[in-house]
């Protein structure tokens, strides 16, 4: 094989040839360029700048994938559960054999020798000089931005491949995208307001703990995970890491109820040795105490290279490892209209190859509620969050106790993110839920600020509100976020594949298909029907900072409701059939 470039077949890359470098059409035309803030340019690289760049080749048998993604995700399919292998999912959708040389082709000829693919051949990591990424993609123009510590390089320029490239390439990875940040909410002030509220009343507590929630979704000590072959996982980005030693001090201090582990088995990518971060420590601690006793992994995408996207590297390290967790939780988000659909739609795709091979990806829903932005008329519309809105993933929303004291039944919180995406059609999997409530809700907001039939989330919920941390060995009270939920659930869901692998069925893989499924089939008590409160969205006079409300069923800000635990594991192990891969 010609060196430098690892993980592509040997005929393939010595089939160099002369390719012309004439701009063509420019990729990702829809993508804007938004400097977030926080960051401040600092110029334009040397033309030597070391830059990586992510080509995401042309997919084949999407129409077949999302055929079989339906057929092995749905109870009612006789292929339930029969998923595909790393190596079967590589055949369906790896790029045709004349995508593949005309991309290395036009690479070669640039000098572009330092490649890596991934297995299933349909991403291309390109290491070259900021020259030659400027020469290959035209228009295209490097600069640094910096944030305290932190270092990227972004070309605030759209960016054109040749002609005889469009219809081989997706997009680049790499040019414009910032990595999106999440930040912790903390809502101390209502704690000093409530404490006092409750001044001498016994019998509350002080914030969510793993008790907490074992005792509000009814989790008992012997809920704890038993297999060694079963496994969950976090992702972490942006210099977000967690430390082993606040899970260890974490469990001692809130772990005393149920058996638990207190270090994570593995680590994949860089964990550096810096603070920990709260969402790192948040998303690691919660997903152990709810999927206690599990074999835990977390995926650290700090975004080390300059040029590289951190949430791209973890899509690519999906495609490139044949043995994987079987849940991953996410609390990562970007709203829909600062990405181009090109992008959303691949990465899209992404999690239907993770679905197809039996893999439950969670993602927070947002802590924006309906979000809300102005577009060019001047009106207002809410704004939808990406990936929560893919159809091909799990999405999580947010609800705090009715009495934040007691441990009661949940009402909305109003950070909750949710709606009705503007990119992706509305699944047939939700159409039923999601057509009742929006029949069935005696208020909705304008039909102009949301797209009522686009993909509807979030999907479920759990408590986001008032939780307790230990990062940096220090314990923090009152941190709040989907960023909360998600790993609660993922520590859940993670609990039943336990459960099923015990009994010998597959795991459950993409969820969305029987969680909207348990109320036709009279699973009525596997969730709690979250129906008080509203979260928020635009400040103007036709919503006035109110978006959508929580209603019977489904609805946008809660989904299908909050876990029951033991009924939702006795829903979720009722007739299924046994799975095998192919």
């Amino acid at each position: 094989m010609a060196p430098g470039y690892r993980g592509l077949p040997a005929a393939l890359v010595l089939c160099a040839a002369a390719w012309s470098c004439a701009a063509g059409p420019v990729l990702e035309r829809d993508q804007p360029f938004r400097v977030p803030p926080g960051w401040a340019h600092t110029g334009r690289v040397e033309p030597g700048h070391d830059v990586q760049l992510t080509f995401a080749l042309r997919q084949r048998g999407l129409r077949r994938l999302a055929r079989l993604v339906e057929a092995v995700s749905d109870p009612r399919s006789s292929r339930y559960g029969q998923y595909l292998s790393l190596e079967r999912v590589r055949d369906l959708v790896q790029p045709s054999t004349a995508t593949l040389m005309v991309v290395l082709k036009w690479l070669q000829e640039h000098g572009v020798e330092t490649c890596t693919s991934v297995a299933t051949l349909d991403f291309l990591e390109c290491r070259m000089p900021a020259s030659t990424a400027e020469r290959i993609l035209p228009g295209a123009e490097f600069h640094q931005y910096v944030k305290g510590q932190q270092s990227i390089v972004r070309s605030p320029r759209p960016y054109a491949v040749p002609p005889e490239l469009a219809e081989h390439l997706d997009f680049v990875g790499g040019l414009h995208r910032f990595p999106a940040e999440r930040k912790m909410v903390s809502r101390a002030w209502v704690k000093k307001e409530l404490e006092q509220h409750h001044a001498g009343r016994a019998a509350f507590h002080l914030g969510v703990t793993p008790s907490i929630l074992r005792q509000r979704y009814n989790m008992t000590k012997g809920d704890i995970g038993l297999l060694p072959n079963n496994s969950q996982a976090c992702a972490q980005f942006l210099e977000q890491y967690f430390h082993q030693a606040d899970v260890a001090e974490f469990m001692k201090l809130f772990g005393s109820s149920f058996s638990h582990r207190t270090q994570v088995d593995r680590v994949v990518g860089h964990q550096g040795k810096g603070k920990a971060g709260l969402e790192a420590s948040l998303d690691v601690e919660y997903i152990m105490s709810t999927g206690a006793n599990i074999s835990t992994w977390v995926f650290s995408n700090a975004g080390r290279h300059e040029s590289q996207e951190p949430f791209l590297a973890w899509l690519l390290l999906l495609s490139n490892m044949s043995s994987l967790p079987w849940v991953h939780s996410v609390s990562y988000g970007d709203d829909e209209d600062s990405l181009s659909v090109a992008y959303m739609e691949r990465v899209n795709v992404e999690f239907m190859k993770a679905a197809a091979r039996g893999l439950t990806i969670l993602f927070a829903s947002g802590d924006d509620g309906a979000g809300c932005r102005r577009v060019r008329s001047g009106n207002h519309t809410f704004r939808p969050s990406f990936p929560a809105s893919s159809p091909y993933v799990t999405t999580v929303g947010g609800t705090t106790f009715k009495n934040p004291f007691l441990v009661t039944s949940e009402v909305t919180d109003y950070i909750s993110g949710g709606g009705f995406s503007n990119v992706f059609p509305m699944p047939q999997y939700q159409a039923t839920a999601v057509g009742q409530f929006l029949c069935s809700t005696p208020k909705l907001p304008p039909s102009s600020y949301y797209n009522s039939s686009g993909r509807a989330y979030p999907d479920l919920a759990a408590l986001s509100d008032n939780y307790w941390v230990v990062t940096n060995r220090i314990p923090l009270p009152w941190v709040s976020g989907t960023s909360a939920s998600t790993p609660v659930v993922g520590g859940m869901v993670a609990l039943v594949n336990d459960r099923r692998l015990q009994r010998g069925l597959a795991p459950l893989g993409f969820l969305n298909p029987a969680l909207y499924q348990l109320r036709e089939q009279g699973h009525d008590d596997a969730l709690y029907d979250v129906t008080q409160g509203c979260h928020v969205s635009c400040l103007d006079g036709a919503v006035q900072g109110q978006g959508f409300c929580a209603g019977p069923g489904w609805d946008p800000v809660t989904g299908c409701g909050s876990p029951n635990f033991p009924r939702l594991l006795q829903a979720l192990l009722t007739g299924a059939p046994r799975g095998r891969q192919q």
